[in-house]
């Protein structure tokens, strides 16, 4: 049986073994799936032995996706334009990385919520891991502009500059975004701390979406403070499944169904 792990840090609450768990049954496939938490400063030992000891593919989410970069040998064009990996996977004795997380967003965006976004205002909240994830995603929609608002200003605005060819992208501080935007993405780890992040009034353009990348009681406080701004909301349930739905594919070669993943979490 081919071994898999969602590697994290906090890494309890993660729904992606029953993810994978209903993808391995509905497709035929037989895998175990795990999760793994590691200390800041120990992913590369821990990937590392776990791939040395016969492990097939790993999920990787906050706060490792850029060590899952450095860590892994080669790299898809994706992940390579994210700076990030979110998904290793053991091909022929090398491990490849690869980021999933823009195509499970976009996905779970227009696919599953109906959105266009071309010609939109987008904010992206955040300059890490995942935010990097999901900016050239977001960019290819062709949104009339892509705001990086961050705590530490410096980081939004490289991160938009490691972008600027891609589209009309640009950083901004928290304190100084502006507003009138029609998606707002909460890519902050805010959430999975626990940690408020007031926005201003005026962020949300009448009718917005308001998309929290965690999902579940962790994703509540931001949603709950967006629809009291008069703003649609989502969690991250389905860019969940979708990614992890991508990943699947790379490491077994079947594209699951995500619909059933994302309503059974929805009830559970």
């Amino acid at each position: 049986m081919d071994r898999y792990v969602v590697i994290g840090n906090p890494i309890a609450h993660s729904r992606s073994p029953e993810i994978h768990a209903r993808f391995a049954r509905e497709t035929g496939e037989s895998i175990s799936y795990e999760r793994m938490r590691v200390d800041p400063g120990d992913f590369a030992r821990a990937a590392g032995a776990f791939f040395a000891g016969g492990g097939r593919g790993a999920n990787v989410t906050l706060p490792f996706k850029v060590d899952a970069f450095a860590f892994a040998q080669e790299r898809t064009a994706r992940a390579r334009e994210a700076g990030a990996v979110n998904t290793l996977a053991q091909r022929d004795g090398t491990v490849l990385g690869d980021n999933t997380d823009g195509a499970g967003l976009v996905r779970d965006l227009t696919a599953n919520l109906g959105l266009a976004l071309a010609g939109r205002r987008i904010l992206l909240l955040g300059a890490g891991g995942a935010a990097r994830g999901v900016v050239g995603p977001l960019l290819a929609l062709a949104p009339a502009a892509l705001v990086v608002a961050n705590r530490t200003p410096g980081r939004a605005l490289a991160l938009a500059k490691a972008f600027a060819a891609a589209g009309p992208v640009e950083g901004a501080a928290l304190d100084a975004m502006g507003g009138g935007y029609d998606l707002v993405v909460n890519a902050t780890s805010s959430s999975t701390r626990g940690e408020p992040l007031a926005l201003p009034p005026g962020t949300f353009a009448p009718g917005a979406l308001a998309y929290d990348m965690a999902y579940g009681a962790a994703a509540m406080p931001f949603l709950e403070a967006a629809r009291r701004a008069g703003a649609r909301a989502s969690d991250g349930v389905g860019m969940l499944v979708e990614q992890a739905a991508e990943s699947f594919f790379l490491w077994r070669g079947k594209r699951p169904d995500t619909a059933g993943a994302i309503a059974a979490l929805r009830v559970s």
